[in-house]
């Protein structure tokens, strides 16, 4: 989860004046945290109030509620209209979106998950709840499963052999770079995200590549860094400077995710 957060406050500044290259410095006074970063901790929110997910209805009830109430409380933190919308007067029932805010979310799934099924299947469920077009729910999927198998010990190889199912990914980023646009869609920058993730040599490294192609630099960095943090690690220096980039209310929703799931 920490890793989605760095990707999205490094990308914050990037995500409408794109910066088509790996050199540039990742926390300055103009990065701030967007909707990518809310509605993940918005997602945490909802998994701290359970020990055990049997209800997956009930869990949707909840997560709606915690969406909601975390999320009116940053009306201009960047959320695209309709989502906009349906957290701003409270709606209940989804919209069959497939945009990327479905992938960008569902990290804290992967850290409470027991398996690779239950990471999927929460994941699905928390795609659900807005994102219920099947690109939506494969974003939100592939991303979560992606992150569960990183974090349990899998190899690279490993990684991009499960993506597969999901997306054929038959570019590199070198060949994307100038032409890559702006895309909020799951399906044109979720596998985008992954590239980034697959041709990266460390977290900061992933971060960069996922910056340097353009296009929704926040949210696809948000997205690679979710999986690079389970596959390679955080140092302390980069999640104390993410961190304080958050008001105490995030802050909160963090710490209390964070100690319940014993991530340091």
């Amino acid at each position: 989860m920490t890793g989605a957060i760095i990707g999205d406050i490094v990308g914050s500044r990037f995500e409408f004046d794109n910066h088509k290259s790996k050199d540039f410095t990742l926390f300055t006074p103009e990065c701030f945290f967007t909707d990518d970063t809310v509605m993940t901790l918005a997602v945490a929110n909802a998994l701290n109030k359970y020990v055990a997910i049997t209800d997956l209805e009930g869990f949707k009830q909840t997560l709606i509620k915690s969406m909601h109430e975390v999320g009116t409380h940053y009306p201009d933190s960047g959320y695209g209209g309709r989502f906009y919308g349906w957290i701003m007067n409270k709606r209940t029932e989804p919209y069959n979106s497939f945009g990327n805010g479905s992938a960008m979310r569902v990290s804290p799934v992967s850290w409470y998950a027991k398996s690779l099924e239950e990471a999927e299947i929460l994941a699905k469920t928390t795609a659900e709840v807005t994102h219920d077009h099947p690109e939506g729910i494969k974003g939100a999927v592939s991303v979560a499963g992606a992150i569960y198998l990183a974090r349990t010990g899998h190899t690279m190889d490993e990684i991009k052999e499960y993506v597969s199912r999901f997306y054929k990914i038959d570019f590199t980023l070198d060949e994307i770079r100038p032409t890559y646009g702006f895309y909020e869609t799951c399906q044109e920058s979720v596998p985008q995200a992954f590239e980034a993730f697959f041709e990266s040599s460390d977290f900061e490294d992933a971060i960069r590549n996922a910056i340097s192609i353009g296009g929704d630099s926040d949210t696809i960095a948000a997205i690679t860094g979710s999986v690079a943090e389970a596959y390679y690690g955080i140092c302390d220096k980069l999640k104390e400077t993410a961190v304080s980039y958050l008001d105490e209310r995030l802050l909160k929703i963090y710490h209390d995710f964070n100690n319940k799931m014993e991530v340091k």
